[in-house]
């Protein structure tokens, strides 16, 4: 897992105002909490933010002001809906050796049995508990030869060391669904079409 380095700023202006402001400097409004302390607004640099977050689960070191550095993870992004800049951060503080739940992203590897079978994701990210500087990107899962009607359950999925499940074991989380047939219509159709060629 990838610890990126950021300068934020204390910022004491709010309302949407004040967001419009630091955003049209280039910059994305932010709030830091967490261990029971106080929430602290801050102002981050958007291009950089931008970058770090296409790290899934990435760990942020923050540089608060040139005084204090805190370790924190992103909860919450909001994204404009059309242009998808970085609106809002909502970030968690963590701290080294601590645990903490996030959800991880699950990437299939191989080819289903033949038949033209689908593969249904039904958890696309599993929720897990991993140390807060060790969190894992994402895991890898064979779907090699399965077969319609097959599934593959949380505990089935090999977990990096010191990551545990924080969902139930036999949760779904992938599953092979059977080809749907052709409508018997359509190839009545194509059976008309052939006579009369």
């Amino acid at each position: 897992m990838s610890e990126v380095k950021l300068t934020a700023q204390t910022r004491t202006e709010f309302g949407k105002g004040a967001a419009r402001r630091i955003r049209r400097a280039k910059q994305v409004p932010g709030v830091l909490y967490g261990h029971g302390s106080d929430p602290i607004h801050l102002t981050l640099p958007g291009h950089e933010l931008l970058l770090a977050l296409r790290t899934p689960n990435v760990l942020i070191s923050l540089d608060i002001d040139g005084k204090s550095t805190e370790l924190a993870i992103p909860k919450d992004v909001q994204r404009d809906p059309l242009k998808g800049f970085l609106e809002h951060v909502d970030l968690q503080l963590v701290q080294r050796g601590e645990k903490v739940n996030v959800e991880i992203f699950v990437h299939t590897e191989g080819e289903l049995a033949p038949g033209g079978n689908l593969l249904e994701h039904v958890l696309n990210a599993l929720p897990v508990e991993a140390e807060a500087t060790h969190i894992p990107e994402s895991v890898s899962v064979s779907v090699e030869g399965l077969e319609a009607g097959a599934s593959i359950l949380a505990k089935d999925i090999a977990l990096p060391k010191g990551t545990t499940l924080a969902v139930d074991g036999d949760t779904v989380v992938l599953q092979v669904l059977a080809a749907q047939a052709e409508e018997p219509a359509a190839e009545g159709a194509e059976g008309d079409e052939a006579a009369e060629a």
